[in-house]
């Protein structure tokens, strides 16, 4: 009997241990890299406060992330990247990463919606950007979507419903013209000058942007660019 009775109880802790071991073990690691040092400590938070999400690693600028992820055994599954840092800025920090890491799924943080910079992060190895005025159920969507898809195109949530309603999506293929200026769209040159080696005005440029928004329901440069990335449409160089 006083077999039995000590048994039990340890057996159940021994159970607990090896279940919160396990449930340690599951979660999706998230690493974060920011020079504001505030925002990456609300940040983690936020993160750790996600069901099977865990902050494992931080740092101020781009210098400082590859040092820590020099010293893990395990890198982080998820790293957000500021896009603007003094120093080893976001593009620089994500090619490096991209060459030295290449199984962690980058996201570029962005505080606007600067094309240029968003589209030189994905050029760079970054599969999703997220504005940090990112709403918290969005951002742990985009977490789950990253993780299980390897890739979140923001684009496909946030869609303007009532140009929706107003017009159905367009699924007719692009035209000669669309693929030109998609292919274009798609590297770090302006609409205007996008224009100029197409031959054709800015007006007709913004046509072709319309049209290919609606064919492929999108909103934006960035989107329209992701999204024919997933769609292989257009290969980055």
């Amino acid at each position: 009997m006083v077999l039995y009775k000590y048994t039990i109880p340890n057996t159940g802790i021994m159970h607990q241990e090896r279940s919160s071991i396990m449930h340690q073990q599951e979660k999706i690691s998230v690493g974060i890299v920011d020079d504001h040092q505030l925002f990456v400590r609300s940040l983690s938070l936020l993160v750790n406060s996600f069901e099977g999400f865990t902050a494992v690693v931080d740092a101020l600028n781009g210098d400082q992330l590859i040092r820590r992820l020099e010293s893990m055994p395990t890198p982080p599954g998820i790293l957000l990247i500021d896009v603007n840092m003094p120093g080893k800025d976001g593009i620089a920090t994500a090619t490096i990463i991209a060459r030295d890491y290449p199984l962690i799924k980058m996201v570029a943080l962005s505080m606007n919606d600067d094309d240029l910079s968003i589209l030189s992060m994905i050029r760079a190895g970054c599969c999703a950007y997220l504005l940090k005025g990112v709403h918290p159920v969005e951002l742990e969507r985009a977490l789950g979507e990253i993780h299980k898809k390897g890739y979140y195109n923001a684009d496909t949530y946030n869609l303007n419903h009532r140009r929706l309603l107003a017009h159905r999506p367009d699924t007719s293929p692009l035209s000669d013209k669309e693929t030109k200026f998609l292919r274009l769209a798609c590297s770090e040159l302006t609409y205007k000058e996008i224009a100029a080696q197409l031959h054709v005005s800015e007006r007709t440029v913004d046509g072709y942007r319309e049209s290919v928004f609606q064919k492929l329901n999108v909103q934006s440069r960035v989107g329209m660019v992701m999204e024919a990335l997933r769609l292989k449409m257009v290969t980055l160089p």
